[in-house]
């Protein structure tokens, strides 16, 4: 049976920290990719975008660090008095802070994270940043379209620098059977799908009516819309995302991959959706906020906004410590919903994994060829949904080989012996995607013997001929066949 591995790769370190790889084979385990970007962040409260690690040489302008000050076990905000400050506190609740408009009435705020400055030279408070104390986004760092730091924030020293991803990347390369590879990210309720780079238009039309198929089923299951990457998921036009894990499963493994943003805020909210899906994160007004704040203290047990409380900051003097911890009502569901998103999430990734190539072989006819010779014949045929190249424009990859046929005799002997293997080539599934016009107004055809190719052997005496058929992509299976010529 074909092996699936649904892989799953890291947004954040735990905004959460995500799946590394998940699996149906029973034999393998789950894992996760940033255990210690996760560790760090239930243990300490702290943000950790990926990894807790930062190895940079040019470390000498002042930067945040960002940690747990008053030993509460979690990372919230500081905000400190200033006439200039950008921020006040809103009344929806206690540790809302909203942005200042014209007519504000004050106190103003400036709001930092919760941490130290280092190094600190008495006067310079920095940008904060969300890398600052974390130099690797791992979602950068991988090998397809990768680009320096300069271009692509987090992009590591070169593509594969840290072990996480480089973990990844060797076992992908190990498992060519790999077909569909899920990238569980927080937040936003979204499946966010190739191309991440080009437009639709550039797509090949078979993936994309694949792609049109599955995100039906998403929306049908979870909720979510899928949207396309490039045309509804780039911060900025016409600038794509470098590095990215799941251009590297799409382009260079041939895997059905996609992302989930799990966590539906902006629908629970109310907000309406936007042209282009990502404009969600951008587009916050100050009722959002209000309503974000309504939202923590009737489904979240209040679990997002916190008081502010007088700290003495070690550098910075008198600060109060308090405000948002996104982790549970933000960046991940109250802990109340989490069991109805595994399921609704779980239907659909099941859904996905049934779409495999399923290779099977079965005699068609066996007929006497002469004195102790026996002609058989035998049919392969792919019973999945997928093509055995899974992908139309995977076709073209190096390991994505063909189906071969490989006969074995015990007894008898092939009268043929160069029909010992044997090139099948790749065999269409019975899919067609979504809007690719498999319901032609009623008047649909099929695609001829597509989905299979018959093969025909010389077979002298008494034995068995056993028919191994398959490929690294799909697998391999076995038919033994007991040839007997005195019953042809």
């Amino acid at each position: 049976m074909t092996k699936i591995d649904l892989l799953a790769g890291l947004d954040c370190g735990f905004r959460a920290s995500y799946l590394d790889y998940a699996t149906l084979d029973p034999a393998s385990s789950q894992a996760c990719m940033s255990p210690d970007g996760a560790e760090c962040v239930l243990a300490t409260g702290r943000y950790v975008r990926s990894a807790p690690r930062d190895r940079r040489q040019n470390r000498e302008a002042p930067r945040w660090q960002r940690g747990d000050l008053d030993g509460d076990g979690q990372s919230l905000l500081m905000r400190i008095p200033h006439p200039a400050g950008e921020f006040v506190e809103s009344g929806a609740s206690a540790g809302l802070m909203v942005a200042r408009r014209l007519d504000a009435a004050g106190p103003f705020y400036k709001l930092f994270p919760e941490g130290t400055i280092e190094p600190f030279d008495g006067t310079t408070i920095p940008d904060p940043h969300y890398l600052s104390d974390n130099q690797t986004d791992l979602n950068r760092n991988f090998p397809y379209a990768w680009m320096p730091d300069h271009v692509q924030p987090g992009a590591g020293d070169f593509p594969t620098s840290e072990p996480e991803t480089r973990a990844v990347v060797e076992f992908a390369a190990a498992h060519p059977e790999i077909f569909a590879w899920l990238n569980l990210h927080t937040f936003g309720g979204v499946f966010i799908r190739p191309l991440g780079d080009k437009p639709d238009s550039k797509m090949h039309p078979g993936d994309l009516a694949l792609y049109r198929q599955i995100g039906a089923w998403a929306e049908e299951l979870t909720g979510y819309p899928m949207v396309s990457g490039f045309e509804e998921f780039t911060c900025e036009p016409d600038k794509p995302i470098y590095g990215d894990l799941t251009e590297y499963a799409f382009n260079q493994r041939g895997a059905v991959s996609y992302v989930v943003e799990l966590w539906d805020l902006f629908k629970r909210l109310g907000k309406p959706r936007p042209k282009k899906f990502v404009d969600y994160y951008s587009e916050i007004t100050r009722e959002d906020l209000v309503a974000l704040a309504r939202f923590d203290r009737d489904e979240n047990a209040g679990r997002l906004f916190r008081p502010w409380r007088r700290f003495d900051h070690p550098q910075l003097g008198p600060v109060e410590i308090g405000g948002a911890n996104p982790v549970v009502g933000v960046w991940n569901p109250p802990y109340e919903r989490l069991a109805e998103v595994c399921a609704a999430h779980a239907a659909h990734l099941l859904r996905v994994a049934a779409l495999a190539p399923v290779v099977r072989v079965r005699e068609v006819d066996r007929a006497a060829a002469g004195a102790d010779v026996t002609r058989v014949t035998v049919s392969v045929e792919n019973h999945g949904y997928l093509p055995t190249y899974v992908l139309a424009s995977a076709a073209k990859l190096d390991f994505n080989e063909p189906l071969w046929a490989r006969a074995q005799t015990r007894g008898c002997a092939l009268v043929d012996a160069g029909h010992a293997i044997r090139e099948v080539g790749h065999l269409e599934g019975w899919g067609r995607g979504f809007a690719s016009g498999e319901e032609p107004l009623g008047f649909g055809e099929s695609k001829g013997s597509s989905t299979d190719r018959r093969l025909t052997y010389l077979v002298r005496g008494e034995g068995v001929l056993a028919l191994r058929t398959g490929s690294c992509r799909v697998g391999r299976t076995t038919l033994d066949l007991t040839i007997s010529p005195a019953k042809s």
